[in-house]
């Protein structure tokens, strides 16, 4: 019987570090074994400012997955995002290699490597190379064109590039807790792994990942990504702005938030007989007071109307959120091929009226993403909070580790990583 594979993902964000392990069996069934979710420290808006304090969140979340799982990892796939990302689509032709014969693999990799010539600063780098479509003498549309015939090969990719120190500052830290990095992948990309469907992403959608200090946009256009971008306001200026206008701390303010978005919608009044409907009244009086006490908040406040702060304070900043959204839609050039509207995740998705504000901002149907596709302990991540982190296990568990050569879905470039996992090959063909 073979072993399963093991896989894990860390998804190093401004307001958590999640780490989650999961066993792959020949099936390719995904079994989660091992969830954990600690604040986060030396992060700021998904870039490391702090590495030792860094270095102790992300191996505090290792170390409770770890016992949680029974395993010891040491590789991992690491989420990558902030507002030093960006995007191109680039186009690339290369003649086919044997023009009477089919093309290979290898000619896949020629066009993507041509794809991935473009002019770049020292400290850019390139994060990812997605093929969107291959055309092949003429023939447009063509997903997969390994097999065919044909004398000229052109490829339409999309490119996500990354700040060079911000990806070295993230792999050291993760490498001092002792863990090799795999690869690393942006963090909307990897949300969308777990969260979009295959007819969401073949009719047009528009994934917003909500998170502690940034928010990732992904457009999704004909099954492949047609752009990427990073808003820096998140779920935490939320946060921020009801500590500010209540005058409270910012963990008084995050209770409270948080305890607006589990609450149920109160029914409508009934018109039938007035005294039900005075009793109703009153009692929705009532419940649009806040219970501090219950909440377990101990600052000396006044009482506080849900109505206000949901109408005051939250909604605003989520229509800036969705405006910035829209804007980026709009530069984008594909706002009118979404017909599948908006998917958001994140934890920014469980502040209250966040889809209502979505809809009414943009005018596109919008739904909270679910996780999808995982087995196991998915009871611990039931929440579009670990969408990134799900979508690294997702990611990591279609990668092949036997073939060096493959169509490339995500390629990284993480230095010396081909040459590392050559020496691994090598090392383990000796082992029993």
């Amino acid at each position: 019987m073979a072993k399963d594979k093991i896989v894990c993902g860390i998804d190093v964000g401004s307001s958590k570090i999640a780490t989650l392990i999961a066993s792959i069996d020949e099936g390719g069934k995904i079994n989660l074994i091992g969830v954990s979710s600690t604040p986060s420290k030396g992060v700021r808006r998904n870039q490391v400012v702090d590495i030792v304090e860094a270095v102790s969140a992300i191996t505090e979340s290792v170390e409770a997955a770890e016992r949680m799982a029974g395993y010891s990892i040491s590789s991992s796939f690491v989420s990558l995002g902030g507002p030093q990302i960006e995007s191109v689509n680039q186009h690339a032709v290369v003649a086919v290699s044997e023009p009477e014969g089919e093309i290979r693999e290898s000619d896949i990799h020629r066009v993507n490597e041509a794809a991935r010539a473009i002019p770049l600063p020292s400290s850019r780098e390139i994060l990812h190379v997605i093929p969107r479509t291959f055309t092949v003498d003429g023939q447009e549309g063509i997903k997969d064109p390994i097999g065919m015939t044909g004398v000229r090969l052109e490829t339409e990719t999309h490119i996500i590039t990354g700040s060079s120190t911000s990806m070295r500052n993230l792999v050291k830290c993760v490498s001092e807790v002792g863990i090799e990095v795999t690869e690393l992948v942006f963090s909307g990309i990897a949300a969308s792994i777990a969260i979009l469907t295959d007819t969401e992403k073949e009719l047009g959608v528009v994934l917003v990942d909500i998170g502690g200090e940034t928010t990732d946009v992904v457009v999704f256009i004909d099954g492949s990504v047609a752009y990427s971008a990073v808003i820096p306001i998140g779920a935490r200026h939320i946060t921020s702005d009801m500590a500010v206008g209540l005058r409270i701390s910012l963990e008084s303010a995050e209770k409270i938030k948080m305890s607006l978005g589990h609450l149920p919608k109160l029914p409508a009044l009934s018109d039938e007989r007035e005294e039900e409907a005075k009793s109703s009244s009153t009692k929705r009086k009532e419940e649009e007071i806040l219970d501090i006490k219950a909440l377990g908040i101990v600052e000396d406040i006044q009482k506080i109307s849900k109505k206000a702060v949901v109408d005051g304070i939250i909604r605003p900043r989520l229509q800036e959120i969705f405006k910035y959204v829209g804007k980026e839609i709009k530069k984008s050039g594909f706002g009118t091929q979404v017909p599948s509207g908006l998917v958001i995740c994140g934890g920014g998705a469980l502040t209250v009226g966040a889809m209502d504000q979505a809809k009414y901002v943009l005018g596109f149907p919008a739904r909270i993403g679910q996780i999808d596709g995982l087995s196991g302990m998915i009871e611990e991540i039931d929440s579009p909070t670990f969408a990134s982190s799900a979508g690294l296990i997702m990611y990591g568990a279609t990668q092949s580790s036997g073939s060096e050569i493959r169509l490339p879905v995500f390629s990284g470039n993480l230095p010396f990583r081909g040459m590392i996992q050559k020496a691994v090959a090598l090392v383990k063909s000796f082992l029993p």
